[in-house]
């Protein structure tokens, strides 16, 4: 576990919403269709570095769901269907968690006390980013989980 400053990113990707329960499997074949289509999105820094965006606890229509996308140098003719995220330089409690995604809350928990017990609030009004190395089999894979702490 450690903190990470990132400086303002911009993301291209489709976004999911659905009831909370879904997400666990939505996310996947959202993540299938990106790696399907990721040569329709400009300006891509890394192909083959999936990343996911939400805010915990939304105050808008706007913020609710969970994006799955690819960062870009800038943000220019989105593919029909995608959207684009603009996420503000922030600081993050980073930790990573490999293997299945059902047990992705148990990783988040460890971060949680882990922030807990430093003494780092969590920002459950920001934007939260996941950041997937491995993201194409969900019983194994490899992400950075970044919970916005500034």
């Amino acid at each position: 576990m450690h903190i990470e400053k990132l400086e303002q990113i911009h993301l291209v990707g489709i976004r999911v919403c659905c009831p909370g329960e879904k997400y666990v499997s939505e996310i996947p074949k959202a993540s299938k269709r990106l790696e399907e289509r990721k040569h329709e999105i400009l300006h891509v820094t890394n192909p083959t570095l999936q990343m996911g965006a939400f805010v915990v606890d939304a105050s808008s229509e706007d913020q609710e769901g969970y994006w799955v996308c690819l960062q870009v140098n800038k943000v220019e003719q989105i593919p029909e269907g995608m959207v684009s995220l603009n996420i503000p330089p922030q600081t993050y409690a980073v930790i990573k968690h490999t293997g299945p995604n059902q047990t992705i809350l148990h990783t988040y928990n460890e971060l949680h006390l882990w922030m807990k017990k430093n003494k780092w609030p969590r920002k459950v009004n920001a934007w939260h980013l996941e950041r997937f190395y491995q993201f194409n089999d969900k019983e194994k894979i490899d992400v950075d989980l970044l919970d916005t702490i500034q």
